[in-house]
């Protein structure tokens, strides 16, 4: 087949073209970005050369200088950004740049609210930078050849974003990736020797690659010699002393792909038994992909300075994947596979670490800067509660992190630690208690509350619903049992008086009979019926077991397929209340039967539950309707 036979036009992927639109008509606050952007994809085409290279050094291709070149043509209004890199495939460019190849597409643009400094930020959080280049640029040309492949399946790529992009197959001596620019005429501050040089000082001084520009004579001509414009060291390595704030920030844009600057990082050196380094970064947004099982995580594995891999799930637990970085070691071989750090002692003692790097980080933040401890829980504090079933090791830290709704405050946003709960508990309790509800208005309007609003007994709300899975891992913090309110026989401890308990064995022998008849009429839809001490304005609760799972997570495991161990719950009733008062005078068994079945649905409805026959329940509430309106 011929090179010119090879040429087709193919139309950019629906959402490449939605998000072209938004990028050409200025969703970049700062258009200079577009250069960081280049350069990075750069950066990470030859940090996987050099991977690819330790398995099969011909990839090399006698060219073993790995660098980036950036240069102007002020007559043909052009920049370019050049690299000798893994570079791409015919099918690789269209891949890549085709498409957006990354889960939760659809979930961005259902994020796009139409406010542009907002829309830039969720562009970031894509991967899709090489876009930027037609915030600047009414075509773009990329030239590329993977190492290994023959010169003549090189691949050239035009498009002007405008919906469409043709790919032919050219000649390309060397292998590698240039991308090239034609600039519109409103952006000739890009054809400056001075604002690309400046840009790339300001943005890309961190990448441990050299990025040149050719040199100039004393009449501003360009020479055949390029120097390089970056320091080009792998700023992690250098002593903190040295590192400036904004070139933390920079690392940490190119490391996580991200557009915002990060909420904090920790830099260590560690030396000993184990040598390596660790720049650690927490973010200031959650991903859309943070849920999703496929979700990538975000560490950079280093050994002597050479990249190695992306993601190294090993390198940090499932509960820490929003952590973004680099670990850079000296004990690790560097033909390191992923199956060798499965079972790897190094990299278990740098997880480890690293793991213990980022609790202390955060811990920190909670105790001295509050405001931003909360912006991160709001953010990622979902993720944190997977943590105590994960890391036995640091369930204590981790519980130190944890925040939660409260009956204290009456509000949803999760501020009370159990340290804060802990310090304002009543004399004589000894339990940390909570509730576990599919939401917080279903959580704070419990009926099992009542009595503990009653006595003023803090309760936390627990909505999430990690929350089943957390307290089914943590049983107990600072020596005080967490405790459900909605779980086993009540036990106030000496929070109640003695007075109290007397009352409470007056009203259990006076209510003997009533409770006797309700059982009687539930049969075996109820493990048992007996008298409540935790309801004051609501007629009936159901109650589980203690190990029992919350019926609004039993439902909804249900309906993803999974098949749930048979289970009766207790149903209280308060036999002071109105409606357990009119019970008693029905002498109607059949009228008796279904008041008692009635008040069985409607708590398994106010706990979250679903009604086997909710027909019935209908049926049964419109005939209690009719009776009353006679």
């Amino acid at each position: 087949m011929t090179v010119e036979a090879q040429k087709e036009t193919l139309e950019f992927q629906t959402e490449v073209n939605q998000l072209l639109h938004l990028m050409i008509h200025s969703l970049y606050s700062n258009k200079e970005i577009f250069l960081r952007e280049l350069i990075s994809n750069a950066s990470d085409a030859c940090d996987k050369l050099r991977f690819e290279v330790l398995s099969d050094e011909a990839l090399f291709e006698s060219d073993t200088d790995l660098k980036i070149q950036v240069e102007f043509d002020e007559k043909a209004r052009t920049v370019t950004v050049r690299d000798n890199g893994i570079g791409m495939s015919r099918e690789e460019v269209i891949q890549n740049i085709g498409t957006i190849a990354k889960s939760g597409t659809r979930e961005f643009f259902k994020a796009l609210t139409g406010d542009k400094a907002k829309d830039s930020k969720l562009i970031g959080e894509f991967g899709v930078g090489f876009y930027s280049s037609f915030v600047v640029a009414d075509q773009v040309t990329l030239i590329t050849r993977r190492a290994g492949l023959a010169p003549e399946v090189g691949v050239r790529w035009v498009s002007d974003g405008k919906g469409e992009f043709s790919i032919e197959n050219v000649e390309r001596p060397t292998r590698g990736t240039e991308v090239t620019l034609h600039l519109r005429e409103d952006q000739d501050e890009f054809l400056s020797r001075w604002r690309l040089r400046s840009i790339i000082t300001k943005y890309s001084d961190h990448i441990p690659l050299p990025v040149t520009m050719r040199k100039e004579s004393d009449k501003g001509k360009p020479l055949d010699e390029w120097e390089t414009v970056n320091k080009a060291s792998a700023l992690w390595a250098r002593p903190k002393s040295e590192i400036k704030d904004e070139e933390y920030k920079e690392l940490y844009k190119h490391v996580a792909h991200d557009f915002e600057e990060p909420l904090a990082w920790s830099h260590n050196k560690v030396e000993g038994k184990l040598e390596y380094i660790s720049l650690l970064y927490i973010p200031k947004r959650a991903p859309f992909d943070l849920f999703d099982r496929d979700h990538m995580h975000g560490i950079k594995l280093y050994v002597h300075r050479v990249f190695i891999m992306d993601n190294a799930e090993q390198l940090m637990p499932r509960y820490l994947r929003f952590v973004r970085g680099v670990i850079d070691s000296n004990d690790l071989p560097l033909n390191v596979s992923r199956e060798i750090l499965q079972n790897n002692k190094v990299i278990d003692s740098i997880r480890s670490g690293s793991v213990k790097k980022v609790l202390a980080l955060l811990s920190d933040m909670a105790e001295k800067e509050p405001e931003k401890y909360q912006q991160f829980w709001d953010e990622f504090g979902r993720v944190i509660k997977e943590g105590p079933g994960e890391d036995f090791a640091n369930r204590e830290a981790i519980a130190k992190l944890l925040r939660f709704a409260s009956t204290h405050g009456d509000d949803k946003q999760q501020t009370t630690s159990l340290a804060d709960y802990v310090g304002r508990m009543k004399e004589g309790q000894d339990k940390i208690y909570y509730i576990t509800a599919d939401n917080y208005s279903a959580a704070s309007n419990s009926p099992h509350l009542e009595i503990f609003r009653k006595k003023g007994v803090e309760v936390l709300l627990m909505y999430d619903r990690v929350d089943e899975w957390l307290v089914s891992h943590l049983h107990e913090f600072d020596g005080k049992k967490l405790q459900s309110v909605a779980k086993g026989e009540l036990d106030l401890g000496k929070v109640e008086t003695g007075e109290e308990k007397k009352e409470h064995k007056k009203i259990e022998k006076e209510a003997k009979d009533v409770v006797k008849r309700i059982k009687k009429a539930l049969g075996d839809k109820v493990e048992d019926v007996r008298v409540s001490h935790r309801l004051t304005s609501s007629p009936a609760c159901i109650v589980l077991n203690e190990h029992d799972m919350a019926l609004y997570m039993q439902h909804l495991l249900k309906q993803a397929g999974h098949e749930m161990p048979a289970s009766k719950p207790v149903l209280e009733v308060n036999p002071i209340h109105p409606i357990v008062e009119r019970m008693k005078a029905k002498s109607s068994e059949e009228d008796f039967d279904g008041w008692a079945q009635l008040l069985f649905e409607q708590a398994v409805l106010a706990e979250g539950g679903q009604l086997e026959n909710p027909a019935e329940f209908v049926a049964r509430l419109n005939a209690l309707m009719l009776d009353i309106a006679k």
